[in-house]
């Protein structure tokens, strides 16, 4: 009789977990997919980020302006002022100023040489997240953690746009990237990495950079692998880094006589402190903006609660894969907390690294879920980094774990994330109406393939994992190339499709929507139209308490409609189209003035000033109500023969239906100007818009 060999045990659906010999030298573990699989994903990601990117011109161009002033000016460079003549600053540090002024001292000034910095901030913010999870987890959990931040939506949009929030997220991804390296060995020199970048991000948007410290320190304190007393040392150490690395330039600039330098955007003191906690700071948690859009009362930036990043306007930005990421952070600190008594190294690591990404993530989370001040859909790009680590983290781990519990935890993330796609994808009916239904139908699918994985083998398993990770993707993607095929501009911007009860975000105290607006209307956004419009047609607006009640651009008697990347709000969301004649009059002897024409509010400013490349004055800043200049300052340069023309329109004065607009208008030294101007000088109208030459007596 012939023996029989002996049987070969079933192979497992999924592969044994990583052992801490493999994680110290996971480069020589990875796959040979992995190089190449993270060159495509890099790769993938930079198309899809330059993509038409010109399409939106200049974006913001209230910070586009301020780009240009520094490629002219050195002084404008260091301080981020909005003009190269140095009248004020924006409302912001300057640090994300600074690639974009460089590449248009490089390249010229031109949308290409501003965006596309941002855009590579992009690309790098997902290589340097691959890396921080790749780590750990493998290869395969950094991919779709990549892969993941790459296609959320409010990234792909403010990767390809000006404002000082792509350059954040990249900070914050670094930091948290030195955090976990110094977690695993204890060295000094990664926390202090990381408290210099805590440092470069206060610089650009001031102590949202620090809402994730506390969260950070905690975690290091409590799971280094150093003694306690070096701990707290290495944290000290960390804290001068921040202090030196972010404090050099808030000393230099509260130092430096006021006389001589800009007038600081967003104070009403002309102090950079106040405007870091001020208006900037913890005004932005209470509501209490003083010189703000609704004049620092709060209460009107929408309903504040543990559901607003679910809700209509917020939702389709960022919430697509957070219920996973909040299911698979619970399932992966329990199951790694369990067996914390003899739990390995490797695994100790992975808890810290999870607490970590969590720990961030709640902090954020909830800052921007009860927060009252003003607070803009695109502010939740911070958000996904850390969901995107804690989805590639938590499957990585749960896969290899195996076993009918991280099925079942598996198939739920995946149910729950189809069920939640289809409900966003929902909102906006009328857009790829297959694609929910299509979603909720291989979802579901996908969960119950994983639940049947380990009776059906490791073919069945990974068939489903993939069709689950496909239906999770496939609303953020379609989102996505929505957004990268949109243009957009001005101060507000959405991601993806119109949406059924959107503009939750912007609550007025008479209802839904901006102060004024209509509750429930329909709003895309993209273009810096404002809410009220009949609901679905996301296109018009009503009048607006305070402002004007047409949505024309300066100078025009717009009927509400948006205007793409001019109008919008009398220039205080939006910039507005310059003609060829108003250029031509305003570049007509402007090298003999210090300022070419001053103008009402910043956006009013900087269309005229990237239009014809001369400094044009923003008095009173980007809402118009900063007291800058006076009435007496703006006097004396006048007789000095330092501005040539004063715009009309604008949200400071008054405009064509003859009363005063927004927070800068009544009392305001704005509407004080306004009304020299009006009474003194000689008006000019070329086409729809009106000067008024300060050199000629009217």
């Amino acid at each position: 009789m012939t023996p029989q060999p002996p049987s070969t045990p079933a192979q497992p659906p999924y592969p044994p977990p990583f052992t801490g010999q493999e994680r110290a030298s996971v480069s020589a573990a990875d796959p040979r997919w992995a190089r190449p699989a993270l060159l495509a994903l890099l790769l993938v990601t930079a198309v899809l980020y330059l993509w038409s990117l010109s399409a939106s011109g200049y974006a913001n161009q209230f910070y586009s302006a301020a780009v240009q002033a520094g490629s002219e000016s050195w002084k404008a460079f260091f301080f981020g002022s909005s003009d190269a003549a140095n009248s004020i600053t924006v409302d912001k540090p300057p640090a994300a100023l600074w690639p974009m002024a460089l590449s248009v001292r490089l390249f010229g000034l031109s949308a290409w040489a501003i965006l596309v910095p941002e855009a590579l901030m992009g690309v790098a913010t997902v290589g340097v997240l691959f890396s921080a999870v790749r780590r750990r987890f493998g290869a395969g959990a950094g991919l779709l953690a990549g892969g993941a931040l790459a296609v959320t939506p409010v990234a792909a949009l403010m990767f390809r746009f000006n404002n000082p929030d792509a350059l954040l997220c990249l900070l914050m991804v670094c930091a948290i990237a030195a955090v976990l390296r110094a977690l695993e060995d204890g060295r000094t020199k990664w926390l202090v990495l990381a408290g210099v970048c805590f440092g470069l991000g206060f610089l650009t948007k001031t102590l949202q950079a620090w809402l994730i410290l506390p969260a950070l320190a905690v975690v290091y304190a409590c799971c280094a692998p150093v003694a306690l007393r070096r701990r707290f040392g290495q944290l000290l150490l960390a804290g001068l880094a921040i202090v030196v690395s972010g404090g050099w330039w808030v000393a230099i600039v509260e130092l430096w006589p006021a006389s001589s330098r800009p007038y600081i955007g967003g104070s009403q003191h002309n102090s950079f402190l106040e405007l870091t906690f001020g208006y900037n700071g913890f005004g932005r948690i209470s509501g209490n903006e003083t010189g703000s859009v609704g004049g620092g009362g709060g209460g009107g930036w929408g309903e504040t609660g543990i559901t607003r990043l679910f809700s209509s306007d917020m939702g389709g930005q960022i919430s697509w894969l957070l219920p996973a990421a909040l299911i698979l952070l619970v399932a992966s600190v329990c199951l790694l907390w369990r067996a914390r008594r003899a739990v390995a190294a490797e695994q100790a690591g992975q808890r810290a690294e999870f607490l970590v990404w969590g720990g961030a993530l709640l902090m954020t989370f909830t800052t921007f879920s009860f927060m009252s001040g003003i607070f803009h859909q695109y502010y939740n790009i911070a958000l996904a980094p850390y969901i995107a680590a804690l989805v590639g983290m938590g499957a990585a781990l749960l896969w290899r774990r195996g076993g009918p519990i991280a099925s079942l935890v598996l198939a739920v993330t995946v149910a729950a994330t189809a069920g939640w796609s289809y409900v966003l994808l929902n909102r906006s009916p009328d857009w790829l109406p297959w694609l929910r239904w299509t979603v909720l139908a291989l979802g579901l699918l996908a969960a119950l393939g994983l639940l049947l994985s380990a009776r059906a083998g490791r073919r069945v398993a990974l068939l489903a994992a993939g069709l689950g990770v496909a239906t999770a993707l496939a609303g953020p993607v379609a989102y996505t190339l929505d957004t990268v095929n949109t243009p957009k501009g001005g101060s507000i911007i959405t991601a993806g499709p119109s949406v059924q009860g959107g503009m939750g975000g912007m609550r007025g105290p008479g209802g839904g929507g901006f102060p004024g607006g209509r509750q429930g209307g329909a709003w895309r956004g993209n273009n810096g139209g404002m809410p009220g419009g009949a609901p679905g047609a996301g296109q018009t607006g009503q009048g607006l308490p305070g402002f004007p009640g047409a949505m024309g651009g300066v100078g025009e008697r717009g009927t509400g409609r948006q205007r793409g990347m001019g109008g919008g709000m009398g220039g205080l969301l939006n910039g507005s189209k310059v003609s060829d004649k108003a250029k031509a009059l305003l570049e007509k002897d402007a090298d003999d003035y210090t300022w070419a024409a001053a103008a009402i509010g910043s956006q009013n400013a900087a269309s005229y000033q990237l239009a014809t490349e001369k400094p044009v004055m923003a008095i009173g800043g980007f809402n118009g109500s900063d007291p800058s200049p006076t009435l007496a300052q703006f006097k004396k340069y006048v007789a000095d023969g330092k501005v040539h023309y004063f715009i009309a329109g604008g949200q400071g004065g008054k405009g064509g239906h003859g009363r005063q607009r927004g927070p800068g208008g009544g009392k305001g030294g704005s509407s004080k100007i306004t009304s020299w101007v009006e009474k003194t000088f000689k008006k000019v109208t070329v086409g729809s818009a009106t000067f008024y030459d300060l050199t000629r007596k009217a």
